[in-house]
């Protein structure tokens, strides 16, 4: 602790140095969370590296959302302080993956999940997110719709525009993709009464026996609005300290104790001290590269509003 405690004002004097910000995901630990200047999910974290005035950003999430962050931000530095931190999903699809489906399916539009490279968000026609998504898609002129990579997020989405064909891509998130119906009704007679609020990454089983479903900030925002006292909770684990800090009153269980992201926990807190101090592991993008992805994000942004 007393270490930690050296580590927190040396991050404090470093950010002022550099004229940096620190970004975390909800799903960072909590002592990450806790040094960050915002914390958010993949949408509003987006918005903010747009949006934020400083010189460097430090990232602490995954790559994609480093990535992100340059390609909406591509004059500032952005670090990403553990630089083996990836995403299994997002490397379940290629832009040749892209590329092929669009060959056979010429009048479709691609949604691409941001949770994805820039390679393929360069190929595509417009990234969402899970808090946007619905909307996103629903707003596309296009009936047919190529949706990548996250096939349970795409279902989802079709369940909800019957209107739109969506094409399915068969990737997934680890965390998530592995939770079943099973142990969605174990919870519920452990729990009996608390709601489950669960992310659209869940399987179709899963979500099928949820109360509530939405993004990491919409979870946050329906349990603190909730007059319900005990919920269950159907995403990465990392969301509790914000629940908990947001909810003193209310108790929270984990569907199940297997909702942890390994990538999302590889952030230390001397990663993001001597990130400052060294300006180490910038995210370096073809410039390319960056403008076609750019343009699919600029969508998000534009048809999002």
């Amino acid at each position: 602790m007393h270490d930690n405690n050296f580590l927190v004002a040396d991050i404090k004097r470093l950010k002022q140095e550099r004229n940096a910000v620190i970004l975390a995901h909800y799903y960072q630990t909590g002592d990450i969370q806790d040094i960050a200047d915002y914390v958010g999910d993949s949408y509003g974290l987006s918005k903010l590296a747009k949006d934020t005035d400083a010189d460097v950003i430090v990232f602490c999430g995954v790559a994609f959302m480093a990535e992100t962050a340059k390609i909406l931000s591509p004059q500032k530095t952005v670090l990403l302080p553990a630089p083996d931190a990836g995403c299994p999903m997002a490397d379940m699809v290629t832009p040749e993956d892209v590329l092929a489906l669009r060959a056979r399916y010429p009048d479709a539009a691609v949604a691409c999940y941001v949770n994805s490279s820039s390679d393929v968000k360069a190929v595509s026609d417009v990234c969402v997110t899970s808090s946007n998504a619905v909307g996103i898609v629903r707003a596309l002129r296009q009936t047919r719709v190529i949706f990548v990579p996250d096939q349970n997020l795409g279902r989802y989405v079709a369940g909800q525009l019957p209107e739109k064909e969506i094409i399915l891509h068969p990737g997934f998130c680890t965390v998530h993709h592995r939770l079943t119906a099973q142990e969605a009704d174990a919870a519920k007679r452990l729990h009996p009464g608390a709601p489950l609020l669960a992310h659209p990454e869940c399987t179709q089983a899963v979500l099928e026996r949820a109360d509530f479903i939405g993004s990491t900030a919409q979870i946050l925002q329906h349990a603190a609005q909730s007059n319900e006292s005990e919920f269950i909770i159907a995403t990465e684990e990392g969301i509790l300290h914000e629940l908990h800090k947001q909810n003193p009153g209310k108790a929270f269980h984990l569907l199940t104790s297997k909702l942890t992201c390994v990538n999302m926990k590889k952030t230390r807190m001397r990663d993001v001290r001597d990130a400052l101090l060294y300006m180490q592991y910038p995210v370096m993008l073809e410039d390319a590269v960056m403008r076609k992805a750019r343009h699919s994000l600029d969508r998000m942004l534009e048809l999002a509003k």
